[in-house]
Protein backbone atom coordinates (compact mmCIF):
# COMPACT_ATOMS: atom_id res chain seq x y z
CA UNK A 1 0.00 0.00 0.00
CA UNK A 2 1.24 3.54 -0.53
CA UNK A 3 2.45 5.88 2.48
CA UNK A 4 0.25 8.39 0.62
CA UNK A 5 -3.04 6.14 0.85
CA UNK A 6 -3.66 7.55 4.04
CA UNK A 7 -3.18 10.97 3.45
CA UNK A 8 -5.67 10.93 -0.09
CA UNK A 9 -8.18 9.13 1.47
CA UNK A 10 -8.27 12.20 4.72
CA UNK A 11 -8.64 14.54 1.32
CA UNK A 12 -11.32 12.47 0.39
CA UNK A 13 -13.73 12.06 3.19
CA UNK A 14 -12.97 16.34 3.56
CA UNK A 15 -14.14 16.64 0.82
CA UNK A 16 -17.21 14.72 0.49
CA UNK A 17 -17.83 16.21 4.28
CA UNK A 18 -17.24 19.90 3.19
CA UNK A 19 -16.79 20.24 -0.04
CA UNK A 20 -14.66 22.31 -1.52
CA UNK A 21 -14.68 25.80 -0.12
CA UNK A 22 -12.22 25.41 2.93
CA UNK A 23 -9.96 24.18 0.37
CA UNK A 24 -6.11 25.80 -1.07
CA UNK A 25 -6.13 25.95 -5.07
CA UNK A 26 -3.37 23.45 -4.48
CA UNK A 27 -5.38 21.02 -2.58
CA UNK A 28 -8.06 21.17 -4.83
CA UNK A 29 -5.86 20.23 -7.45
CA UNK A 30 -4.02 17.45 -5.50
CA UNK A 31 -7.67 16.13 -5.37
CA UNK A 32 -8.09 15.79 -9.34
CA UNK A 33 -4.75 14.41 -9.44
CA UNK A 34 -5.51 11.62 -7.57
CA UNK A 35 -7.00 10.43 -10.61
CA UNK A 36 -4.53 11.28 -13.37
CA UNK A 37 -1.58 9.67 -11.37
CA UNK A 38 -2.45 6.78 -9.13
CA UNK A 39 0.85 5.51 -7.12
CA UNK A 40 2.66 8.65 -6.81
CA UNK A 41 2.06 11.53 -4.28
CA UNK A 42 0.78 14.42 -5.76
CA UNK A 43 1.01 17.50 -3.44
CA UNK A 44 4.35 18.44 -4.61
CA UNK A 45 2.99 18.25 -8.23
CA UNK A 46 0.40 20.10 -7.07
CA UNK A 47 2.52 23.26 -5.76
CA UNK A 48 4.83 23.09 -8.69
CA UNK A 49 1.49 23.45 -11.28
CA UNK A 50 0.38 26.21 -9.32
CA UNK A 51 3.89 27.92 -9.39
CA UNK A 52 4.61 27.26 -13.09
CA UNK A 53 1.08 28.71 -13.93
CA UNK A 54 -0.36 30.85 -11.47
CA UNK A 55 -3.61 29.43 -10.44
CA UNK A 56 -5.91 26.34 -10.64
CA UNK A 57 -7.80 28.47 -13.47
CA UNK A 58 -4.79 28.61 -15.60
CA UNK A 59 -3.68 25.42 -15.05
CA UNK A 60 -6.68 23.95 -16.70
CA UNK A 61 -6.69 26.12 -19.08
CA UNK A 62 -3.48 25.52 -19.74
CA UNK A 63 -2.42 23.88 -23.31
CA UNK A 64 -1.21 19.41 -22.63
CA UNK A 65 2.02 20.52 -24.12
CA UNK A 66 2.63 23.49 -21.59
CA UNK A 67 1.52 21.03 -18.56
CA UNK A 68 3.72 18.25 -19.66
CA UNK A 69 6.74 20.33 -18.67
CA UNK A 70 6.02 19.57 -15.11
CA UNK A 71 7.54 16.20 -14.21
CA UNK A 72 5.11 13.25 -13.63
CA UNK A 73 2.57 14.94 -15.92
CA UNK A 74 1.58 12.75 -18.64
CA UNK A 75 -1.14 11.90 -20.90
CA UNK A 76 -3.66 10.92 -18.05
CA UNK A 77 -3.82 14.02 -16.36
CA UNK A 78 -4.04 16.17 -19.75
CA UNK A 79 -7.14 14.40 -20.50
CA UNK A 80 -8.16 14.71 -17.61
CA UNK A 81 -7.93 18.51 -17.32
CA UNK A 82 -9.47 18.53 -20.67
CA UNK A 83 -12.41 16.87 -19.56
CA UNK A 84 -13.16 18.58 -16.27
CA UNK A 85 -13.45 22.03 -18.73
CA UNK A 86 -15.71 19.93 -21.55
CA UNK A 87 -17.62 18.34 -18.88
CA UNK A 88 -18.61 21.84 -17.00
CA UNK A 89 -19.52 23.63 -20.44
CA UNK A 90 -21.73 20.44 -21.58
CA UNK A 91 -23.11 20.57 -18.09
CA UNK A 92 -23.80 24.48 -18.09
CA UNK A 93 -25.36 23.97 -21.72
CA UNK A 94 -27.07 21.02 -20.41
CA UNK A 95 -28.68 22.86 -17.70
CA UNK A 96 -29.68 26.19 -19.79
CA UNK A 97 -31.43 23.87 -22.55
CA UNK A 98 -34.16 23.28 -20.12
CA UNK A 99 -35.48 26.89 -20.86
CA UNK A 100 -36.59 26.32 -23.99
CA UNK A 101 -38.67 29.48 -24.32
CA UNK A 102 -36.74 32.73 -24.69
CA UNK A 103 -39.11 35.78 -24.88
CA UNK A 104 -36.33 38.51 -24.04
CA UNK A 105 -32.78 39.05 -25.29
CA UNK A 106 -31.17 38.92 -21.89
CA UNK A 107 -33.36 35.12 -21.82
CA UNK A 108 -31.16 34.66 -24.93
CA UNK A 109 -28.35 36.34 -23.52
CA UNK A 110 -27.80 33.78 -20.79
CA UNK A 111 -28.77 30.86 -22.37
CA UNK A 112 -25.76 31.11 -24.93
CA UNK A 113 -23.37 31.77 -22.30
CA UNK A 114 -22.58 28.84 -21.11
CA UNK A 115 -21.89 27.61 -25.14
CA UNK A 116 -18.51 29.83 -25.11
CA UNK A 117 -17.16 28.16 -21.22
CA UNK A 118 -13.73 28.46 -21.04
CA UNK A 119 -13.12 28.46 -25.03
CA UNK A 120 -9.62 29.68 -25.98
CA UNK A 121 -11.06 30.00 -29.29
CA UNK A 122 -13.41 32.74 -31.25
CA UNK A 123 -16.12 30.32 -31.78
CA UNK A 124 -19.36 30.71 -33.38
CA UNK A 125 -23.07 29.70 -33.18
CA UNK A 126 -26.11 30.12 -34.34
CA UNK A 127 -29.48 29.98 -31.98
CA UNK A 128 -32.74 29.42 -33.68
CA UNK A 129 -36.27 30.29 -32.56
CA UNK A 130 -40.01 29.55 -34.37
CA UNK A 131 -42.74 32.15 -33.99
CA UNK A 132 -43.00 31.22 -30.08
CA UNK A 133 -39.60 32.27 -29.43
CA UNK A 134 -38.83 28.28 -28.94
CA UNK A 135 -35.09 27.10 -29.07
CA UNK A 136 -35.07 24.55 -32.21
CA UNK A 137 -31.37 23.94 -32.54
CA UNK A 138 -28.32 26.23 -31.30
CA UNK A 139 -25.21 24.76 -33.28
CA UNK A 140 -21.60 26.33 -34.15
CA UNK A 141 -21.16 27.25 -37.18
CA UNK A 142 -17.35 28.51 -37.00
CA UNK A 143 -14.38 28.46 -35.26
CA UNK A 144 -11.36 30.59 -35.66
CA UNK A 145 -7.81 31.33 -33.84
CA UNK A 146 -7.72 33.04 -30.70
CA UNK A 147 -8.79 36.53 -32.32
CA UNK A 148 -10.52 35.51 -35.11
CA UNK A 149 -13.40 33.31 -36.50
CA UNK A 150 -14.87 32.19 -40.26
CA UNK A 151 -18.32 32.61 -40.36
CA UNK A 152 -19.36 30.81 -43.12
CA UNK A 153 -23.01 32.73 -44.10
CA UNK A 154 -24.11 29.72 -46.56
CA UNK A 155 -23.93 27.53 -43.75
CA UNK A 156 -25.74 29.73 -41.33
CA UNK A 157 -28.30 30.03 -43.64
CA UNK A 158 -28.59 26.49 -44.56
CA UNK A 159 -28.82 25.79 -40.86
CA UNK A 160 -31.49 27.79 -40.21
CA UNK A 161 -33.71 26.86 -43.07
CA UNK A 162 -33.24 23.21 -41.95
CA UNK A 163 -34.90 23.74 -38.39
CA UNK A 164 -37.44 25.70 -40.18
CA UNK A 165 -36.35 28.86 -37.67
CA UNK A 166 -38.53 32.21 -37.63
CA UNK A 167 -35.70 34.44 -36.80
CA UNK A 168 -32.12 33.51 -35.65
CA UNK A 169 -29.29 34.95 -33.08
CA UNK A 170 -25.88 34.91 -34.27
CA UNK A 171 -23.35 34.62 -31.12
CA UNK A 172 -19.55 34.94 -30.31
CA UNK A 173 -17.17 35.06 -28.12
CA UNK A 174 -13.68 37.45 -27.58
CA UNK A 175 -11.95 35.18 -25.97
CA UNK A 176 -9.32 38.86 -24.87
CA UNK A 177 -11.89 38.90 -22.36
CA UNK A 178 -13.74 42.23 -23.87
CA UNK A 179 -17.27 41.75 -25.17
CA UNK A 180 -16.79 45.03 -27.04
CA UNK A 181 -18.35 44.76 -30.72
CA UNK A 182 -15.58 45.76 -33.73
CA UNK A 183 -16.33 47.27 -36.77
CA UNK A 184 -15.69 43.45 -38.22
CA UNK A 185 -18.46 42.66 -35.87
CA UNK A 186 -21.41 44.90 -37.13
CA UNK A 187 -20.09 43.84 -40.71
CA UNK A 188 -20.37 40.50 -40.20
CA UNK A 189 -23.68 40.89 -38.44
CA UNK A 190 -25.23 42.74 -41.56
CA UNK A 191 -24.08 40.27 -44.05
CA UNK A 192 -25.73 37.74 -42.52
CA UNK A 193 -28.84 39.92 -41.55
CA UNK A 194 -29.11 39.96 -45.40
CA UNK A 195 -28.79 36.48 -46.34
CA UNK A 196 -31.01 35.49 -43.73
CA UNK A 197 -33.73 38.13 -45.25
CA UNK A 198 -33.00 36.46 -48.44
CA UNK A 199 -35.01 33.74 -47.25
CA UNK A 200 -37.70 34.92 -45.01
CA UNK A 201 -36.06 34.45 -41.51
CA UNK A 202 -35.01 37.40 -39.35
CA UNK A 203 -31.82 37.89 -37.67
CA UNK A 204 -32.76 39.28 -34.44
CA UNK A 205 -29.21 40.00 -33.06
CA UNK A 206 -25.55 39.41 -32.67
CA UNK A 207 -24.65 38.46 -29.29
CA UNK A 208 -20.57 38.73 -28.05
CA UNK A 209 -19.60 36.55 -25.07
CA UNK A 210 -16.62 37.00 -22.84
CA UNK A 211 -15.94 35.07 -19.52
CA UNK A 212 -19.90 35.20 -18.35
CA UNK A 213 -20.41 39.05 -19.48
CA UNK A 214 -22.22 39.58 -22.83
CA UNK A 215 -23.01 42.32 -25.10
CA UNK A 216 -26.28 42.75 -27.74
CA UNK A 217 -26.10 45.08 -30.82
CA UNK A 218 -29.37 45.83 -31.04
CA UNK A 219 -29.64 46.80 -27.24
CA UNK A 220 -26.57 48.50 -28.13
CA UNK A 221 -28.20 50.22 -31.32
CA UNK A 222 -25.54 49.02 -33.23
CA UNK A 223 -28.35 46.69 -35.45
CA UNK A 224 -31.71 46.89 -35.57
CA UNK A 225 -33.69 43.98 -37.10
CA UNK A 226 -37.32 45.35 -39.30
CA UNK A 227 -40.05 43.52 -37.68
CA UNK A 228 -38.17 41.76 -34.37
CA UNK A 229 -40.00 39.40 -32.91
CA UNK A 230 -37.89 39.30 -29.56
CA UNK A 231 -38.07 42.36 -27.32
CA UNK A 232 -34.86 44.10 -26.20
Amino acid sequence: MSIHAGHRQRLKERFLKDGLDHFEEHQVLELLLFYGIPQRDTNEIAHELIRKFGSLSKVLEATPEELCEVKYVGDNVTTLFQLITAVARYYQVNCAMREVILPTIDACGKYLVPYFYERQNETVYLLCLDAKCKVLCCEKVGEGGVNSAGVPIRKIVELALKNNATSAILAHNHPSGLAIPSGEDIQTTRRVALALDAVEIGLVDHIIVADNDWVSLSQSGLYRQGECRILG
